[in-house]
């Protein structure tokens, strides 16, 4: 595809921005930050927030004209996204998160990703940092195999084509080419967009070069709400996209339903045996919920081994709340048991 000709081709950042008070300041103060030589703005898109967000976005606006708002009514990350998208001026389109922080190198070194690989977008690292001992076990899910899968934007790998990116550094004119984000999908949007990019014949890269620090929801509550709406919504695309779908994705539903069955199977078992009927058997059932718990056991204390207690204890409860949460949402997302799913945005 068509890459920008220019050294140093001008870059938008657009982030779609929600309740993010507690973040806001560093994301946005980490894009103005960069070593970047190229022109640039950035666009924040101001969903309907009920905190302080507005007011310090408002004081950052007014002390840098090159810090643009824009208003974003729906309120969800695609529609800040294709708001943010649409007002930008610059031929490379930097798509950031409200949580992640860049570092300095990071748009120098995406957009030389962009022009040696002919890639319609590029991706890095998702580093997740925490702050209290709940974020760190978090944080620990997040880049360990046993969290979330082991995708090379978790886990790194080696750099070349991929499936999806996180967040995403594009060719403006290929997102307006597809039609840019789909503002029905409420998550999982970014892998939905790289899917008709590499549909229509273009290229998601990725680069282990580019490392992005995420901060993690700050409480049980808040982690819970978001895998639940990623699983339901992972499993939503699974179900329009069949073909376009790996076998990874069915490892946390099929881990929910094997315990969900072995639970019902040891408590007919247990019935059984109590009563001295044939279905003592059934017991057996029990293993795999018990597999299961010796397995997030042993993942405490090989993964979060370096950790102080407080995070590893928060391990015990983070893991399972990430494979349930994500797994449970899958199966309801897959088989459209959910009234209305574009209300689960996971906030």
């Amino acid at each position: 595809m068509t890459f920008p000709d220019s050294p140093a081709p001008g870059v938008s950042y657009v982030m779609p921005v929600l309740n993010e008070e507690r973040e806001i300041r560093a994301a946005v103060e980490s894009l103005v930050d960069q070593d970047y030589e190229g022109p640039f703005e950035v666009l924040l898109a101001l969903g309907p927030s009920v905190d302080g967000t507005n007011e310090v976005v408002a004081a950052m606006s007014a002390a840098d004209p090159r810090i643009r708002t824009l208003p974003n009514p729906v309120g969800s990350t695609p529609a800040g996204l294709n708001v943010a998208i649409r007002a930008s001026v610059h031929p490379i389109t930097v798509r950031v998160d409200a949580h992640s922080v860049l570092p300095r190198e990071y748009t120098r070194l995406a957009v030389d990703a962009l022009r040696r690989s002919g890639a319609d977008n590029v991706g890095g690292i998702m580093l997740a940092e925490g702050r209290t001992p709940f974020e760190k076990a978090v944080a620990r899910a997040y880049g360990s195999r046993v969290g979330l899968g082991g995708t090379p934007h978790h886990v790194g790998g080696a750099e070349g084509p991929t499936e999806t990116a996180y967040l995403g550094v594009f060719l403006r004119h290929r997102l307006l080419e597809v039609g840019l984000f789909d503002e029905g999908v409420k998550r999982g949007q970014d892998w939905e967009l790289n899917r008709r990019l590499r549909a229509s014949g273009g290229t998601v890269w990725f680069t282990p070069d580019l490392v992005v620090t995420y901060r993690p929801r700050p409480s049980l509550r808040k982690l819970a709400r978001q895998f639940v709406a990623t699983g339901l919504w992972r499993g939503e695309l699974a179900r329009r996209f069949p073909k376009a779908n790996t076998l990874r994705y069915l490892v946390p539903p099929a881990m929910v339903v094997g315990v969900a069955l072995g639970v019902l199977a040891g408590l007919v078992g247990l019935v059984g045996a109590l009563t001295g009927t044939a279905a003592a058997w059934a017991l057996l059932g029990l293993v795999v919920p018990g597999l299961y718990v010796a397995f997030v056991v042993l993942a405490a204390v090989l993964v979060a081994r370096g950790d102080g207690l407080r995070t590893r204890l928060w391990f015990l409860v983070v893991l399972p709340s990430i494979h349930f949460g994500w797994g449970l949402g899958f199966v309801a997302g897959f088989l459209d048991l959910t009234g209305n799913i574009t209300a689960h945005t996971g906030r």
